[in-house]
């Protein structure tokens, strides 16, 4: 027998044994060694007389034995030789096939109960194992369609070995573990798992390479900024300087107004001063005037002053109130004279004034000049009229 394995002997001859199990185990009986059955003990790794004629000796593994349910895989033990991948159909209608490896153990002393019930090992695998785990992909894939049963293949794993270990447990076989392999969906989805982790790892290496690139332009505007600073720095004193200059145009531009102002207010003084001054002198000059005038009033009557007042400023002004032509009557009677005789008046009068012309004012003869005024009217008279030249005295005049 070797080792981690035991051998349930079946013996063929001897007494008929009396089951020893009692009512727990209803799936055959169990004989004490020597009797005639499926011996209850099993015998350990060694060496035994056996004659194979009379007895059989199932050979049943305890240590862990693994079964693949995958095409083209098998153990050393080849209880899994007849096994295949598993082939399910999800709730969304697609099929797809899995490959399941399924880890068991079988005590030492529940073997004897193992062959007694399902003979050997193989049948087992067969009639227990193969059903039991498919059946359980199939229901377990309705449940869920093929891109979540791919999300979620640990839980999927883990529910079937919970769910086969309490299958199992009622065979007198404990399920160690249960892996799923490879799960090989449609072609036609996994190129659409494909492209879409293909985008999303695209997307990541956009997100990468868009954070190197404002990376690299912070430090590119790092760089320009160093490079600028002393302009910068230059530029910021420049703009200090320009606003200490305007602060001191604008302190010079209110000391002038200031200044301004203050002179414009002396001048304004200075005008106001001289402007009372002058009125005061020219009141006291008015005030003297008024004075004499009220004296020379005092010294005559009031109508004669006015009349010397009036002939002074009629003598001063310049005002001819004497005609140079006095046109009478014929013999001095004052008859009409006609427009013939103004005329030729007038023009003697202008043959005098041509006469008198070339001569300068300094230089003529005022008896002269007087001589040919008085010619002018002997010139009337032998006309038959008489024109009186007028006298050019203020006083005779008046």
């Amino acid at each position: 027998m070797p080792i981690a394995n035991v051998g349930v002997v079946i013996a063929f001859v001897g007494e008929e044994g009396k089951d020893v199990t009692g009512d727990t185990f209803k799936h055959g009986n169990l004989v004490n060694k020597g009797d005639k059955g499926v011996w209850v003990e099993p015998l350990d790794p060694g060496k035994y007389p056996i004659n194979p004629y009379t007895h059989r000796v199932e050979i049943v593994p305890t240590a862990n034995v693994v079964l693949n349910w995958a095409d083209g895989k098998s153990e050393a033990h080849k209880l899994d030789a007849n096994l295949s991948t598993i082939t399910v159909r999800s709730s969304d209608g697609f099929k797809f096939n899995l490959d399941v490896s399924q880890i068991i153990h079988i005590p030492r002393n529940d073997a004897p109960k193992v062959i007694a019930r399902f003979g050997n090992m193989q049948n087992l695998v067969t009639q227990v194992l193969e059903p039991t785990i498919g059946n359980y992909f199939r229901n377990a894939a309705q449940k869920s369609d093929v891109i979540d049963f791919l999300k979620n293949r640990s839980d999927r794993q883990q529910e079937a070995k919970d769910a086969i270990g309490s299958a199992l447990v009622e065979y007198n076989v404990n399920a160690v573990d249960t892996l799923i392999g490879d799960i090989t969906p449609p072609e036609a989805l996994m190129q659409t798992l494909t492209d879409r982790k293909i985008a999303e790892q695209q997307k990541l290496t956009f997100g990468t390479q868009k954070e190197a690139q404002e990376t690299r332009q912070d430090l590119e505007q790092a760089k320009a900024m160093a490079d600028t600073q002393a302009n910068v720095v230059s530029s910021e004193r420049k703009v200090a300087i320009a606003e200490f200059e305007a602060n001191a145009a604008i302190a010079k531009a209110k000391g002038d107004a200031e200044s301004k102002t203050i002179n414009a207010r002396a001048d304004a003084e200075v005008t106001r001063v001289n402007g009372d001054a002058e009125a005061d002198k020219t009141k006291a000059i008015g005030t003297a005037e008024a004075d004499v005038i009220k004296l020379k009033i005092a010294s005559m009557e009031s109508g004669n002053y006015a009349a010397i007042e009036v002939s002074k400023n009629l003598a001063t002004s310049g005002t001819k109130w004497v005609p140079d032509i006095v046109v009478t009557g014929e013999n001095g009677t004052g008859g009409g004279r006609s427009i013939t005789d103004v005329l030729m008046g007038m023009i003697v009068h202008d043959q005098i004034k041509k006469t008198d012309e070339p001569a300068s004012p300094s230089k003529t003869d005022p008896s002269k000049k007087e001589t040919r005024k008085e010619e002018a009217p002997a010139a009337d008279a032998t006309k038959g009229g008489s024109t009186k030249p007028s006298s050019t005295e203020p006083k005779k005049s008046s």
